[in-house]
């Protein structure tokens, strides 16, 4: 019923660019793709970037100035666009979608896709 369709991933060399996206569609209200965590081999899923009903961005300190998030409404898409990508960026991205009232990490998640920076 619950459905987060994530894109994007793959690999790239250091410096390069990659453009995430999360469609997000059932559940038995409306349910808002609000950020993306990631996880790398031995770490614990992080928030990377998460964005508020309003359009407000925060970003992990790490990522300030080289991800942006966006979204667009009318199609309940989430977006990640990551440039000056490094290897220490490589990891499994996830969407994180829920309702408005929630705490995050929100309920529902995606499946994940893979991110691989070579150097």
């Amino acid at each position: 019923q619950v459905q987060l369709v994530e894109s994007g991933g793959g690999l790239v060399q250091a410096g390069g660019s990659l453009r995430l996206s999360c469609a997000v569609s059932g559940g038995i209200f409306r349910l808002i793709p609000m950020g993306w965590y990631r996880q790398a081999p031995g770490k614990q899923r992080e928030s990377v970037a998460r964005i508020s009903s309003g359009g407000v961005p925060v970003y992990a300190d790490s990522v300030t100035g080289r991800f942006t998030i966006s979204k667009d409404n009318a199609k309940n898409t989430l977006f990640l666009q990551m440039n000056s990508l490094t290897p220490e960026d490589t990891a499994v991205y996830y969407c994180n979608a829920g309702y408005v009232g929630d705490y995050p990490p929100y309920p529902y998640w995606g499946q994940g896709t893979q991110v691989t920076v070579s150097s």
